[in-house]
């Protein structure tokens, strides 16, 4: 089976995931007679929790492609591993929602990076599955070989620091969410490297 259908299925539940991620951003009640100005700035942790998952969810759909483009064709293994990692990435907004919400609220707040962490960590270990399983045994004959090997070591990083940021949030949730967000700009960079290779 060539590579499109699985993309374009893709990209739907991309689509729907980085939609939803709006929803994590509630605006404030009326009636606590609090300016709004004030309750608009005490939402932080929900603009900066919406804007790191919007970041990864963005990158992960930027590198899928650049992923994608070096298979020439896929197999049943491959879709599987598609679809538990679609089914990882469609479950970020929950974790940001959560991590909007709790992160000002002491014990709450742990739990809330860790459960991000953990949805973080995951997503980067199917990530790296699907690019490992492809790259062993679908790649294109015409693949460049410097790319397959520039996409590898991006991989490296990931799923390592994503656990080792939910760890992080045992001691320190804001740091971690401040490692998850560096992680992100992080694939940025090398998402970039990729587009010039």
């Amino acid at each position: 089976m060539e590579t499109g259908r699985v993309e374009a299925f893709s990209d739907g539940v991309f689509a729907i995931a980085i939609t939803l991620l709006i929803l994590t951003v509630d605006p404030p009640r009326h009636g606590r007679g609090i300016a709004l100005a004030h309750e608009l700035l005490r939402l932080w942790p929900a603009y900066l929790a919406y804007l790191v998952s919007f970041l990864t969810i963005g990158i992960i759909w930027v590198n899928h492609h650049t992923v994608f483009r070096q298979f020439g064709q896929v197999d049943r293994t491959l879709l599987f591993i598609n679809v538990f990692f679609l089914l990882v990435v469609a479950f970020i907004p929950f974790p940001t929602r959560v991590v909007a919400e709790f992160a000002r609220s002491g014990d709450d707040r742990r739990a809330a990076a860790v459960l991000y962490g953990a949805t973080m960590t995951l997503m980067g270990l199917l990530f790296l599955v699907l690019w490992l399983y492809g790259s062993r045994r679908l790649l294109r004959p015409d693949a460049d070989q410097r790319e397959v090997s520039g996409i590898t070591r991006s991989f490296v990083p990931g799923t390592p620091t994503y656990a080792a940021g939910t760890l992080l949030a045992l001691v320190s949730p804001i740091a971690s969410l401040v490692l998850f967000g560096a992680l992100a700009l992080f694939y940025v960079a090398s998402s970039s490297l990729f587009a010039r290779a």
